[in-house]
């Protein structure tokens, strides 16, 4: 039997991102749920849980780097979008077979690494899926089918979480990556391979240019980095987006490792494990299309105050009975401490699907407000990136946690997670829209948001070379400000290449040189965390630790002092 193209149909293509997205969520369920609980169970600390999931989320920060290459590199015989789905969903089923290989705990290390490698495939279809989004859904499909995208990542969460913590018991932990992979492979061969893009042939034939891909890549790239700068530095409520979408919007800890490292802790087994989650993915999706309805009617900015502040509530709550019952410091799991309350495992459940709700109300409201601050004009590249950047956030809150558990205990935890996520708040006012199209593009305070944030970005590049000095007397902290540092690294080197393009010769042949020589060695230092002993090669690159971000810090102050007036002219018309 023929299975039928569901593109060629309206219920067809709701149906067919509904699972494509599904495919997305399941790996993410799998290991933010399913082997956090097993590694806890393992005797894996809290830290090491809490990496792992930050790891997992790292690619995600970094997708928008994929859509050019999306864009330029065609397949005539399998579609445009199609052939990228079709590959990467491969290449994830196959890096989850080879975790069967494995054994954990002994191997954490390099199974998060290969984990990494499954999720970077994994953001790249995200890339070419909504690409595809917006190529084939007609425009009175794509309200309705956003919702069904998102739930349909909610429930593939659900499936790659709930659903193997209740196969546990029959098929065994090693066998469940084989699971998750056949979850995906049915995706591909009832979903993706009856799928025709007729139209993308003739679109490629038809931009067929002169040169290499790979150059048209790269120019790609080089656009849209121009582009994004312009869109975030443009105006007042792009701008201050960045740093909202930076800092976690709400509490984070009852949607992170926190809560499966106390889920185990506490005696729940992996059924009552499986049902925790599945009842809170289900009560947040539904919450995702109330809290959209609600934004319509009573504004953004208002509901979203309103529900980031509720996130807050169950996190206070159970730090409230963790400390009522005596639990503060994490426990081994098995270990002959005093018998938890029943008490204690109720308000755990109380909590987490309260949480769940909240969050699903204030989600689907914060990414509509990123929406009402982007710029139409760039609307792919800008919105895009506001989505890596929350992902940031979540790689560094699961990052500090884990750490914070360790050092502090749950409760003291769960108290800053609480406060940290009610930072965003102070922002909210001036996330607004701009005033007209022409503003879009760039208002009279442009210049002065690019000269600031060089300023800015320098002294932070500079304050690395004390830390990196005096590292060892952070304790503890030292991979919260490593992180921290990575991403400021990344910033800079992003706010180098585009900067250099936008001021064009303004900027002196010497400066535009430095900025590209120094990007991609900012990029690079991020490998310091794979130093090893002391050896010639390490001295080297030793220096190059405090050489690189010294030089990138002068440089980003004398960027500082250019002229940035082309911010305020039109894209078509600038230099």
């Amino acid at each position: 039997m023929r299975l039928p193209d569901l593109l060629s149909t309206k219920n067809g293509r709701l149906s067919a991102f509904f699972f494509l997205y599904m495919t997305e969520g399941i790996p993410l369920g799998f290991a933010a749920t399913a082997v956090a609980t097993q590694l806890r169970r393992m005797g894996v600390g809290p830290a090491e849980i809490g990496a792992f999931v930050a790891a997992f989320y790292i690619p995600w920060a970094f997708k928008w780097a994929f859509g050019p290459l999306v864009d330029v590199f065609r397949s005539q015989r399998l579609g445009h979008r199609r052939a990228w789905i079709l590959g990467t969903q491969l290449m994830m089923a196959a890096t989850l077979a080879v975790l069967v290989f494995l054994k954990l705990p002994a191997q954490l290390p390099l199974f998060t690494l290969i984990l990494l490698v499954h999720n970077s495939f994994a953001a790249v279809q995200d890339v070419a899926i909504d690409s595809l989004a917006c190529n084939v859904l007609h425009e009175n499909e794509r309200g309705l089918a956003n919702g069904l995208m998102f739930s349909g990542a909610a429930i593939g969460q659900a499936v790659g979480g709930s659903g193997v913590l209740f196969l546990m018991p029959y098929m065994g932990f090693q066998s469940s990556f084989i699971f998750v992979a056949l979850c995906i492979l049915a995706v591909t061969g009832l979903v993706v391979l009856p799928m025709k893009e007729a139209w993308v042939q003739a679109a490629s034939q038809a931009t067929e240019q002169s040169g290499s891909a790979l150059c048209r890549a790269g120019a790609e790239m080089r656009d849209f980095a121009v582009a994004a700068f312009r869109s975030f530095l443009g105006t007042r409520g792009a701008f201050v987006g960045v740093f909202f979408a930076l800092l976690p919007a709400g509490a984070m800890s009852l949607s992170l490792a926190l809560q499966s490292n106390l889920s185990v802790e506490l005696g729940l087994d992996d059924e009552q494990v499986a049902w925790l989650q599945l009842l809170s993915t289900v009560a947040s999706a539904v919450a995702m299309v109330v809290g959209g309805i609600l934004s319509d009617r009573f504004g953004r900015r208002r509901v979203l105050t309103v529900f980031i502040v509720l996130m807050s509530v169950p996190v206070l709550y159970l730090m409230a009975e963790l400390l009522r019952h005596g639990y503060v410091m994490p426990r081994q799991p098995g270990s002959a401490a005093p018998a938890v309350p029943q008490a204690l495992v109720s308000a755990l459940w109380l909590a987490t699907i309260s949480f769940n709700i909240f969050m699903g109300l204030m989600y689907g409201v914060r990414s509509a407000l990123f929406m009402d601050v982007t710029n139409p004009r760039v609307a792919a590249t800008q919105f895009t990136a506001y989505m890596a950047l929350m992902n940031v956030a979540i790689a560094y809150t699961a990052t500090w946690q884990g750490l914070a558990i360790e050092a502090w205990g749950y409760p003291v935890t769960l108290a800053v997670d609480a406060g940290f996520g009610l930072l965003g708040l102070a922002l909210l006012p001036w996330m607004k829209k701009a005033a007209s199209e022409a503003e879009q593009l760039g208002d009279a305070h442009a210049a002065m948001r690019a000269s600031r944030s060089a300023f800015g970005l320098g002294l932070l590049c500079l304050a690395w070379l004390p830390f990196w000095a005096w590292r060892a007397q952070t304790g503890a902290a030292e991979a919260i400000f490593n992180t921290f540092f990575t991403l400021v690294f990344v910033v800079a080197a992003l706010f180098l290449l585009a900067g250099r393009e936008v001021l064009g010769s303004q900027a002196g042949v010497a400066l535009r040189r430095a900025c590209l020589g120094l990007a991609p060695l900012l990029l690079a230092l991020y490998l310091r965390k794979y130093l090893g002993a002391e050896t010639e090669l390490r001295s080297v690159a030793e220096a190059l630790i405090y050489a690189v971000p010294l030089a990138a810090g002068l440089v980003l102050l004398l960027l500082a002092r250019r002229n940035w007036a082309a911010l305020s002219a039109s894209p078509e018309t600038s230099t």
